[in-house]
């Protein structure tokens, strides 16, 4: 956020954060925080700028995209983490840094008059770590995403990349953040049970199981639906194409699983595609040691057919949910961690899902149901699986449909902007009890 002047009031400086549309008669303010601003929010932020008597205000880091609809204003870290810090400590460093940065604007919001009833932040980074300071009387929501290091999780899952002491004794550093943002909300809110359950057990009971949904009602398939890929060929909706989408290609994500199984199935199967979709940076993990991205390095290990394996990086949203529609069997894995709005995704766009037996995927797919599951690193069994799919598409069917019919009633957009609402607008009220 920009220095305000001394006498600057709230409106002149709603006037620097962008075109929204600020509540003429406003009832309730909410003050949303996420260092990639609108991240969880994209979706309710615009609703709820739109009801009358709510007035909505982002506040996202200098690097955030923000969003036209919403005013929002941007803050700044002073400076970079310092070379000479203990490693354990780096993330702290840098979460202070955040809350610090954060801190600053909400001073200056505050001088100019302004106070919010609620604020719901991803506390993540560090950005709330001193909002309590700031706004005493504001109801903090914080978006509890994951709690680093528990048993039976991500830590310690793969074999081919054992978690050392080290490792483990950063994320115990990393998690004094979480524990601090869990004693300073009022209430916390987990996408899926069982990221709930991550957390330490005295907190559970003030976090709430809202996911914030996905967009059912564009999703959907399509029987006239292709794509052209890069080397000319053009997939139609009802040809053998096997889809793959993460946010980056990595083993978190299981994507040395997937393309291991992908070699046996291109040998048992000669007419099928693949389209991969994802960037080669790492959203979590570590890049590999002795190659570029995961990328290059499973395409030294494995022997695939380039003409039917199509790799497209990060693609715009629309040719992504084409790619859904041309989708006959979408491999989805990942380490028992927190679940992608992709897979969601494709299950509403009626894809033929196959997960990975992980949490929190099988909280959502039930095997034989509205999708198949398979081990995550038995990639021969995967492969059978997929090619039996492709074989009998007619079969599949029925939890393409069941898929599209469970995203429409239990993660629509509709339903979890008006969890999220009640939570909110009961946490005014107490406010003001």
């Amino acid at each position: 956020m920009n220095r305000a002047e001394p006498n600057e009031k709230y409106d002149q400086i709603l006037e620097r954060a962008g075109p929204g549309t600020p509540g003429s008669l406003c009832v309730m303010r909410i003050l949303l925080i996420h260092q990639n601003f609108p991240g969880q929010f994209r979706q309710v932020a615009p609703v709820w700028a739109r009801l009358p008597g709510w007035e909505v205000l982002g506040l996202g880091r200098d690097t955030a995209p923000g969003m036209p609809e919403v005013r929002w204003l941007k803050y700044k870290l002073h400076r970079d983490v310092g070379q000479g810090q203990h490693h354990y400590l780096r993330q702290m460093e840098s979460a202070v840094l955040h809350g610090q940065a954060v801190a600053r604007g909400l001073q200056q919001l505050k001088n100019s008059g302004y106070t919010p009833d609620v604020i719901f932040a991803h506390p993540g980074w560090g950005e709330t770590l001193y909002a309590r300071d700031i706004f005493p009387q504001a109801r903090i929501v914080h978006f509890c995403e994951w709690f680093y290091g528990t048993t039976d999780s991500d830590v310690g899952f793969d074999p081919e990349f054992p978690t050392d002491f080290d490792g483990l004794a950063r994320l115990r550093t990393w998690n004094a953040l979480h524990l601090l943002n869990l004693e300073t909300c009022d209430v916390g809110v987990s996408p899926t049970a069982w990221q709930k359950s991550r957390h330490p057990e005295v907190y559970q009971p003030k976090i709430h199981q809202i996911h914030e949904g996905i967009d059912t009602a564009l999703l959907g398939p399509d029987p006239q639906a292709q794509v052209k890929m890069p080397n000319g060929t053009v997939l139609h909706a009802g040809d053998p194409v096997i889809t793959y989408v993460s946010r980056n290609l990595e083993p978190y994500r299981g994507f040395h699983s997937f393309m291991r199984a992908l070699e046996k199935i291109q040998q048992a199967h000669p007419t099928c595609h693949a389209i991969i979709v994802g960037g080669d940076d790492v959203s979590y993990g570590q890049k590999p040691k002795d190659a570029a991205h995961w990328r290059e390095k499973m395409l030294r290990e494995v022997r695939l057919d380039p003409t039917r394996t199509h790799f497209l990086g990060k693609v715009p949203y629309d040719t992504y949910r084409q790619i859904l529609q041309v989708s006959a069997a979408h491999v989805y894995l990942t380490y028992p961690f927190v679940l992608s709005w992709s897979m969601l995704e494709a299950m509403a766009s009626g894809c033929l899902v196959i997960g990975s037996r992980t949490a929190p995927v099988q909280e959502v797919i039930q095997h034989g149901v509205n999708g198949l599951l398979v081990d995550f690193f038995n990639t021969a069994d995967m492969a059978d699986v997929v090619v039996e799919a492709l074989a009998s598409p007619h079969l599949m069917q029925p939890l393409r449909e069941q898929a599209r019919r469970d995203m429409a009633d239990r993660y629509s957009l509709a339903a979890g902007e008006l969890a999220y609402r009640s939570l909110i607008s009961s946490m005014a009220d107490k406010k003001h009890q």
